[in-house]
């Protein structure tokens, strides 16, 4: 891969992603194979004056062993000094950028109830550096890079190194990065189309969106009082403007938490816990799954859903046109950061205390007395399709139409 476009993607994580300011400690999580872009993100962070760089380093092929091979209990323990760690360096205000770039079958061979105990302790041991993140009291950023394995199942047909080269062709292609193109501003361009599309969002003050599509999604979600559509950039406690996704496509709100009903029918194959879970319906009553069912991998959604008593109601609604540059590649990428971009979504469990007026500095008790889900788990599912439609109703009973044959309508 050229260089130089190398060191253009880590400037654009670093100075739009996270925009990192002069001072501000840095952690970067990421694959032991994406080590050559560590560096290069590493390099760029101290250029822009970070205090300091942390990297959480993983490896999927030890991570296989230990869920196959170790003690069961172990997955119901979370070392103190990993928390330590998350929490230290949260507290201290540091930037997080996070590569993710599994093997979308990695763990297909895993008995997920112990997937399921593993992701539960962590959810709880790192539910303070969780909230921080999701409160925006820190700025993230979530990324992506080429790994064999995963572009090997994204260009099945390729071998190992053309495979690569494909993906980080069509991974920089979504993040604007290119030898003739400015990709900060560009970046930034792009910012200003998203944000208009959330101050009209935000204007109309929906109480209730109605999607229908031709594979069966008839579902109508109540929005609550005071919540807040948000979408291509937001700003942390501090003031300072930043992405939290590269790529980015959506705008995004959160649904009233007993106010979902009917049926919706995933549109793309969701990517969770190294499985994939294809060809799922959901049926909704007062906000929660009462019904489901999966042509593949039926087990590890039955294991989302029961992860805790939040992840079988919803707390994200994004809306992304059907004909989003990611869309139009035609590619399936395995991977929740881009195909969520892809399509209109929705995701289980955790709603953004961003998304609702003063919500961030509310308590999780506050936050459920105004209708936001809490879990410990926020996983998004796809289900937008080039004939769906989503109405929105005003609180004077007016129909608007925002999203016709997949896009977005002018208004």
């Amino acid at each position: 891969m050229n260089t130089d476009l190398l060191k253009k993607y880590a400037a654009l994580v670093v100075r739009v992603g996270v925009n990192l300011q002069k001072n501000q400690p840095l952690v970067i999580h990421a694959p032991i194979t994406c080590a050559d872009f560590v560096h290069a993100l590493t390099s760029e962070a101290y250029d822009v004056g970070a205090y300091d760089v942390a990297v959480n380093w993983n490896d999927e092929e030890f991570s296989h062993i230990r869920f196959q091979k170790a003690n069961e209990e172990r997955f119901r323990e979370f070392p103190a000094w990993r928390k330590a760690f998350y929490d230290e360096h949260a507290a201290q205000g540091a930037a997080f950028i996070s590569i993710a770039a599994s093997d979308p079958d990695l763990y297909s061979d895993i008995d997920p109830k112990r997937l399921t105990e593993a992701s539960q302790t962590a959810g709880k041991a790192l539910m303070d550096y969780r909230a921080r993140l999701m409160s925006n009291k820190n700025t993230w950023c979530v990324i992506s890079v080429p790994t064999t394995a995963w572009a090997r199942k994204v260009f099945p047909n390729c071998s190992d190194a053309e495979a690569v080269e494909r993906l980080w062709g069509e991974i920089l292609s979504a993040v604007h990065v290119s030898e003739n193109e400015d990709a900060v501003s560009a970046w930034r361009t792009h910012i200003d189309v998203l944000q208009k599309r959330t101050a009209f969002l935000n204007a109309q003050a929906f109480t209730e969106l109605h999607y229908r599509n031709h594979l069966g999604t008839d579902l109508r979600i109540e929005l609550p009082k005071g919540h807040i559509w948000m979408g291509g950039a937001e700003k942390s406690a501090e003031g300072t403007l930043f992405a939290a996704n590269l790529p980015t496509e959506e705008v995004y709100t959160l649904p009233k938490r007993d106010g979902v009903n009917g049926t919706v029918v995933a549109s793309k194959p969701l990517h969770y816990n190294g499985n994939l879970i294809s060809g799922f319906t959901l049926t909704f009553e007062a906000g929660q799954v009462v019904s489901y069912k999966a042509e593949q991998g039926e087990e590890h959604l039955k294991e989302l859903l029961h992860t805790d008593e939040g992840a079988s109601f919803l707390g994200e609604v994004a809306l992304v046109p059907y004909d989003s540059p990611i869309s139009q590649s035609g590619i399936l990428f395995y991977n929740t950061l881009f195909d969520e971009n892809a399509s209109c979504h929705l995701a289980f469990g955790k709603a953004y205390p961003t998304c609702i007026k003063g919500g961030e500095s509310m308590t999780e008790d506050e936050l459920r007395q105004h209708g936001v889900n809490h879990s410990l788990v926020h996983e998004d599912f796809m289900i937008g399709t080039k004939d769906l439609t989503v109405v929105g109703r005003t609180s004077s009973g007016e129909s608007v139409t925002i999203i016709e044959h997949g896009n977005f309508r002018n208004h």
